[in-house]
């Protein structure tokens, strides 16, 4: 017998591990709260929950049952391993859908309340899906009774707000349905006291009345890690209640090793067996290195230093940031305590991501962000270039943002270019052009601009703005290169009301036809200056060599002579050409009126007016 239960492949062996699994798992689970549950959870993990999941839910469902305020805590736990073993979560989800149903048929109300309050708060962990939730308010306020409508009252105070932030639609039908049952009045004063009581805490709020989704303590797990299981009331669901009892592995071995793999894998833990027989065999400085790296790393024997991949000391330092600004009474205090807080070298982006995140969150704009940033940007360079890579960043990524959020980002930055707090250069990463804009850019644009003509003035804006020293700045927002980019500016801010500022703009679309004109005048006049140029050289290469040839072949004796006829024949035929000049003029007269038809002085000849007619 001893032998058996010695044997790692008897099933003697394996009934004890099952029944140490299962001890283990009740000790654990009664033990746990909302104090201790993150130090909790590695010892679940140490326990195979693969083998154990039936026990794991079982044992669970009971510790609900009896204990119903723990129902938040143990539906965070379901939450975690969820995330590494989502058929844990599934069979537990099951198990309580089905125990509702049974306990709702029977008319059960104790077993009905506690799977109802599960329920609830496995649907806040999204564990469950909330039309499961919706499903089952429709079921309990289908034939209203007083023990129906005082459960789904107790289910709607635990999962209203979870309702209201994703099927908002759903809760105001049950609670028009709830309006409903309490006119028709067949119910007792008591439920109707219940949900005249709901509607208080609706009205007030859930988180503010002590009924948030998730606690804060037991939000343990992302949001991109949840895992929702889509189970509907009317499934048919396979609980499996054969994992409660013990049954054979025939391969208990290696599934136990392919568990302690898996729970290496989560935990982060190394191996090590292998690590001490390694540094068994090196030599003594290594091993006293390898000692030393031992007390530093912790059980895991791995010496050198911890890295930390998982980016806490990061997101403790974006929450003490948070709390601090939102603690403070004005913004000389938050700054303060910000600087006394110490933000490390090199972390300054996240302080002023904070700060316009803050900022966006609020339902209006509130300048005590504004101040707050002035007040780091003129403190340190680091800070004002980080809030002028801020604004890069939410410029290009502007169409993400809600309008809300756009117009207190906007008018955030609107008073830090007011304040000088950041440079104006940051206005290059503006075009303001038909494809260069969206519609969430074109608004950021209008409400930054009117945020700091409110704060500037119409003259001090526009002096800013032609500033002939920042003038690349502003070339995107007031743009030169074509007259369709220039019409969209100027009716962009004529329409904002701000077309004061575009006054040079006018006047250059005005005068550039003309000054278009000019240029394609001054390019035709160096046309053909180049062209006259060209024949000049051309026909004066051709005279020269023609003169040329005529002096060589005329005599040397002869050129008096030739040049005193030439000068009396050009005489001559100047005095003929001058002659038959004005006879031909007056020819081309006499033709010009024999064709109007008068008689040389003006009046037209009858004659030809008759032969006319």
């Amino acid at each position: 017998m001893l032998a058996e239960a010695q044997d790692t492949t008897s099933v003697q062996y394996q009934r004890m591990t099952w029944d140490a699994l299962r001890k283990s798992l009740n000790g654990l689970i009664n033990k746990v709260n909302a104090a201790n549950i993150k130090h909790i959870l590695p010892e679940f993990f140490s326990e195979n929950l693969v083998r154990g999941r039936g026990l794991f839910c079982r044992s669970l469902m009971k510790s609900q049952m009896a204990s119903p305020s723990f129902t938040p805590v143990y539906a965070a736990l379901v939450a975690v391993f969820n995330t590494k073993f989502p058929e844990l979560g599934e069979l537990l989800l099951h198990r309580v859908v089905t125990q509702f149903r049974r306990a709702y048929k029977r008319n059960d109300k104790p077993v009905c309340l506690a799977a109802i309050k599960f329920l609830a708060h496995l649907a806040n962990q999204q564990v469950a899906h909330e039309v499961l939730a919706l499903e089952v308010l429709m079921l309990l306020l289908e034939t209203p009774s007083d023990d129906g409508v005082e459960v789904a009252a107790g289910f709607v105070t635990e999962v209203g707000a979870l309702l209201q932030d994703l099927a908002p639609q759903g809760l105001n039908s049950v609670f028009d349905r709830f309006r409903a049952i309490l006119h028709e009045g067949s119910i007792d004063k008591r439920t109707q006291f219940i949900i005249e009581n709901l509607f208080a805490v609706r009205k007030a709020g859930f988180e503010q009345q002590g009924h948030p989704a998730i606690p804060a303590d037991l939000d343990l797990v992302e949001t991109e890690d949840q895992i929702t299981h889509e189970v509907s009331l009317d499934d048919k669901l396979d609980t499996q209640m054969m994992l409660d009892v013990f049954q054979e592995d025939p391969d208990f071995a290696q599934h136990e090793a392919e568990y302690q793999a898996i729970r290496r894998e989560i935990l982060g833990e190394e191996s090590g067996d292998e690590e001490e027989e390694e540094s068994g065999s090196s030599s003594g400085e290594e091993e006293e290195d390898g000692e030393e790296g031992g007390h530093a790393a912790g059980p895991s024997g791995v010496g050198g230093p911890i890295s930390d991949q998982t980016q806490t000391d990061l997101i403790n330092l974006r929450r003490t940031i948070y709390l601090t600004i939102m603690s403070a009474l004005d913004f000389e205090e938050a700054g303060h305590k910000l600087l006394k807080m110490g933000i490390p070298a090199g972390l300054e982006m996240e302080l002023c991501t904070m700060i316009i995140e803050c900022c966006s969150q609020e339902k209006t704009f509130i300048k005590y962000y504004a101040l707050l940033g002035e007040r780091f940007s003129k403190l340190k360079r680091e800070y004002c270039d980080c809030f002028s890579e801020c604004f890069v960043r939410q410029y290009s990524l502007i169409h993400r943002l809600e309008t809300n959020k756009l117009r207190n980002v906007a008018k955030l930055f609107a008073h830090l270019l007011a304040s000088d707090a950041i440079p104006w250069s940051v206005l290059e990463v503006v075009r303001l052009t038909e494809e260069d804009t969206t519609s969430s850019s074109r608004i950021f644009v209008k409400i930054l601009f009117q945020e700091l003509v409110e704060q500037l003035g119409l003259l001090g804006l526009n002096k800013r703005l032609q500033d002939p020293s920042c003038a690349a700045w502003y070339t995107g927002i007031f743009p030169t290169d074509s007259p369709r980019n220039m019409r969209f500016s100027i009716n962009f801010f004529t329409s904002i009301g701000l077309g004061g500022l575009t006054d040079r703009m006018r006047e250059t679309l005005k005068n550039l036809p003309a000054l278009i004109a000019a240029q394609r005048a001054a390019a035709e006049a160096a046309k053909n200056d180049a062209s006259s140029s060209s024949d000049d050289s051309s026909s004066a290469s051709s005279g020269g060599s023609s003169s040329s040839d005529d002096s060589s072949s005329s005599g040397g004796s002869s050129s008096s002579d030739s040049s005193s006829s030439s000068s009396s024949s050009s005489s001559s035929s100047g005095s003929d050409s001058s002659s038959s000049g004005s006879e031909s003029e007056a020819e081309a007269a006499r033709r010009a009126r024999r064709k109007r038809g008068d008689d040389g002085n003006g009046r037209a000849d009858p004659s030809k007016k008759s032969r006319r007619r």
